[in-house]
């Protein structure tokens, strides 16, 4: 029924690329893995200018809507995003206790669900796990931020391995389809 053409298949370019990129992807994994530290400044970097930026695009939405709240929230974002990158050191710091805030929240809010789902006779068993776990992990990260430091560059870190890897295989799988 559906007809799929590998076209990428017959250019050399898109196979070296992905090689090329792949291994940049599996070093940069390690190096990311190995860092924690340097990990979470580059990511306290690309926080702040994401914050930076999403500020910028409210505030252009609240003059096309005049809105108020979606110019408070452009400003918050830019104030927030401005505190980031000038404080790397800070923000990297304290990233993990924003992180465990962040799961602790929406581990409460899969315990909610999850009794919302119940009382629908609904599947529920699976959201209140996963509430649980978030809740168990927020916690464990707010008592141990260093340790919720780590975790955050190890999880990044074997993300980017696979990404490159998975970038090597389509190479040697092009590579195979093109014979």
């Amino acid at each position: 029924m559906f007809e799929v053409k590998i076209q990428a298949a017959n250019s050399p370019h898109v196979g070296l690329w992905n090689l090329f990129s792949g291994i940049l992807l599996v070093a940069l994994g390690l190096m990311v893995w190995f860092n924690p530290m340097a990990s979470l400044m580059a990511l306290s970097l690309y926080i702040g200018v994401g914050l930076i930026l999403a500020g910028i695009g409210y505030v252009a939405v609240s003059l096309d809507f005049a809105s108020g709240w979606h110019m408070f929230v452009g400003i918050i974002d830019i104030i927030l995003g401005i505190i980031f990158v000038a404080n790397l050191g800070v923000t990297a710091a304290t990233l993990p206790i924003f992180l465990a805030l962040w799961i602790l929240a929406i581990g409460a809010a899969q315990l909610v669900s999850s009794y919302r789902l119940k009382k629908f006779m609904l599947p529920w068993q699976l959201s209140m796990v996963l509430g649980l776990a978030g809740i168990i992990f927020g916690f464990l990260m707010l008592t141990y931020p260093g340790i919720g430091a780590i975790a955050i560059s190890t999880i990044l870190g074997l993300y980017i391995v696979l990404f490159g890897v998975l970038a090597i295989m389509e190479y040697i799988y092009f590579r195979r389809a093109v014979k």
